[in-house]
């Protein structure tokens, strides 16, 4: 067996707006020159929050860490609708958004707790015969997607200022809320897209442990490994 290094775990990171996980990813591996290096559960670029980064051999674990439950936060624009269900994508559609209070909302979020079936959006990473979804929406090309199943423990709406809704959901993994955001639009019969989304929990790690990514690239590789969770204390997190 491989002896660990003081390397060998991970790093939680406070991903920026409008970078991808992968950008994250191929900025820490070249800036400290570190042979492997990947990420716990993908944000979409416009998402910002907590993302696990696993480093030499943590990444061995990075499935099981992957599929811990996730805590969002997010901002929803009720009357627009878009291709991709977020303010990245084209417009798709506007209507009058109903007059509705905080109540109103909430009692909304409440038929969607538990378990549902959702299908993944076109614009996604999902592959479909081998194809990544996005490449045929960019296509113009939509096909049938299986659905998933997702399960949402709560799903609360926090403040609302006609038309932005904000909300916290805490779900599976692998649940879109974008898609949610979308659902919820069309239950209220108006159409809605999602705006701001950041992660802060993923199974037991928690943003307030996260390192901003600017700060983390002043870190001399000293430092780095002061921050590093070592791999035999990741374990108990699986």
């Amino acid at each position: 067996m491989t002896p660990f290094t003081a390397l060998d775990g991970a790093l939680l990171v406070d991903k920026p707006p409008e970078w991808t996980s992968h950008d994250v990813v191929a900025k820490l591996r070249n800036h400290f020159r570190i042979a492997k290096v990947g990420h716990c559960g993908t944000l979409d670029p416009m998402a910002t929050g907590l993302l696990i980064l696993v480093l030499g051999q943590a990444t061995k674990l990075s499935e099981k860490l992957m599929s811990s439950d996730k805590v969002y936060e997010g901002v929803m624009r009720l009357g627009e609708s878009t291709d991709s269900h977020d303010a990245d994508g084209e417009e798709t559609g506007s209507m009058p958004v109903p007059l509705l209070s905080l109540s109103d909302l909430e009692e909304a979020a409440k038929s969607f707790l538990g378990d549902q079936q959702q299908v993944p959006p076109m614009v996604s990473a999902v592959k479909i015969g081998g194809v990544a979804l996005h490449k045929l929406a960019r296509k113009g090309i939509e096909v049938e997607r299986p659905p998933r199943l997702i399960h949402l423990y709560s799903y609360r709406f926090t403040e609302y200022e006609e038309p932005f809704a904000y909300f916290t959901v805490a779900c599976t993994k692998g649940t879109y809320v974008r898609v949610l955001a979308h659902d919820m639009g069309r239950k209220l019969g108006c159409g809605a897209h999602l705006t701001r989304l950041r992660r802060t929990a993923s199974g037991k790690f928690d943003i307030a442990d996260a390192h901003v990514l600017e700060d983390i690239l002043k870190w001399t590789p000293t430092e780095l490994t002061q921050n590093v969770i070592p791999f035999l204390k990741l374990k108990q997190y699986e």
